[in-house]
């Protein structure tokens, strides 16, 4: 069983959630927060495998409280999906930096949702169903967001690999654009992980673009 925490400050947007996952055979909502503060106390003491986290929320806001829950030792291995309004919302990327491991729209599909969460739980990480590339080039528009260490160390095709991440291909799209079998696609991925310090495929985007492997629109 996925054992999932939803953090929203709407009741409603709450209770909607927490039918649809107690639906799914393999979840269950093990508690639900209003603000990021509650998310961060509940992720602690009802030990969730994932939160469902809103951006915007009182007192503590879904970034911050995504942080906190990644900077948690006694918390590693829980995982973030964010929930934004529009998939070109300029927090996003923040959330992800802060170690989200994905984000969904709230206007998805109630069957996607509960893919979503399935991805997130089993160790991968979600983009948008939107366009990545362009939220990506408005996030790191902002003047006040950092730049981090460049991929070094990657052989050439780790780098093409790279690229084709951060451009949101899964593995087995990546297989298909370099002629290769998704495992090895699968194994480059690892290793490249491995290499750059990254904890899942969601930072592997955020290198890419800031390292200036890959630019927006190219």
């Amino acid at each position: 069983m996925i054992r999932v925490l939803l953090a929203d400050d709407q009741t409603l947007v709450r209770a909607s959630f927490a039918m649809l996952v107690e639906s799914a055979p393999d979840m269950e909502v093990v508690g639900q927060a209003a603000n990021g503060r509650q998310a961060v106390e509940l992720a602690r003491s009802a030990r969730a495998d994932l939160v469902v986290m809103d951006v915007r929320m009182p007192e503590l806001d879904g970034i911050e409280a995504t942080r906190l829950i990644v900077a948690d030792e006694d918390l590693a291995g829980v995982k973030v999906l964010v929930l934004t309004t529009y998939d070109t919302d300029e927090h996003v990327m923040r959330a992800l930096r802060a170690g989200a491991s994905g984000f969904v729209v709230k206007d998805i599909h109630p069957a996607e949702l509960l893919a979503a969460i399935r991805t997130v739980a089993a160790g991968e990480a979600l983009l948008s169903p939107g366009p990545t590339s362009r939220l990506i080039a408005r996030a790191l528009s902002l003047p006040d967001v950092p730049v981090t260490a460049g991929p070094d160390g990657l052989s050439d095709r780790e780098r093409e690999v790279l690229v084709l991440v951060a451009r949101g291909l899964n593995n087995t799209e990546i297989a298909e654009t370099l002629g290769l079998s998704p495992l090895t696609a699968k194994t480059h991925v690892s290793r490249i992980m491995g290499k750059l310090g990254a904890r899942d495929r969601a930072q592997l985007v955020i290198i890419g673009y800031e390292s200036g492997l890959v630019r927006p629109g190219g």
